[in-house]
């Protein structure tokens, strides 16, 4: 960054500025100056300074992305304006900041807060800003599993929960129960790791 800030208001009225947000974005993302397509790596781009995105000139379908693709910035109608301001002032807190503080000071709602510090803590936690695992080219690992006690184990409550009644519970379990086909009472959890930088990433859902 050219400008040195020492305070909340210099973050707010630095990064106020889209292309003081474009400028550390690029530094952030790509350290030697060259932006590159996060689909196809190409560095043909032009920077559409409306729109606030880069238009690639490859042969695919996301031919326009923002600074945001590919980061925990990802996903969020909320703009670097006011990512980045936060991003200084949970690493300038030593004590920490709580979600009603950041609301406060960034004229976001309370939920909003919650989220951006989850999102900021996740990347300091890890040390990079990138969200995708296999983001610097290394191996990912992924597997599934099935996890759930026996439900001859359950309470009677459980095992019925969502059921119309014991009978109906006992003739699904006996359909599912047979050798090749996975119980419909187990949680499915599906898991990446990535070799090189050590991510984990978990999701579960229930089968119906």
């Amino acid at each position: 960054m050219e400008a040195e800030i020492n305070t909340l208001q210099q973050a707010i009225q630095h990064f106020g500025d889209p292309e003081n947000c474009r400028r550390f974005m690029v530094f952030l993302r790509w350290p030697n100056g060259t932006p590159r397509c996060p689909y196809c790596g190409a560095t043909k781009l032009t920077w559409l300074a409306k729109a606030k995105v880069y238009r690639c000139y490859g042969d695919h379908d996301k031919q326009k992305f923002s600074l945001k693709v590919g980061t925990v910035f990802e996903d969020s109608p909320i703009g670097l304006d006011k990512w980045l301001p936060a991003v200084w002032l949970l690493a300038n807190c030593k004590n920490g900041i709580s979600s009603y503080e950041l609301h406060r000071a960034m004229g976001v709602t309370q939920k909003t807060a919650w989220f951006m510090l989850h999102r900021i803590r996740l990347a300091m936690q890890t040390k990079t800003f990138f969200r995708k695992l296999g983001s610097d080219g290394g191996p990912v690992e992924i597997d599934e599993a099935y996890i759930g006690g026996e439900a001859k184990n359950k309470h009677l409550s459980v095992r019925n929960a969502g059921k119309s009644g014991s009978d109906f519970w006992d003739r699904e379990h006996k359909l599912n129960s047979k050798a090749g086909k996975s119980r419909t009472d187990k949680v499915a959890v599906f898991g990446a790791l990535d070799r090189d930088t050590r991510q984990v990433r978990a999701q579960c859902s229930m089968r119906s």
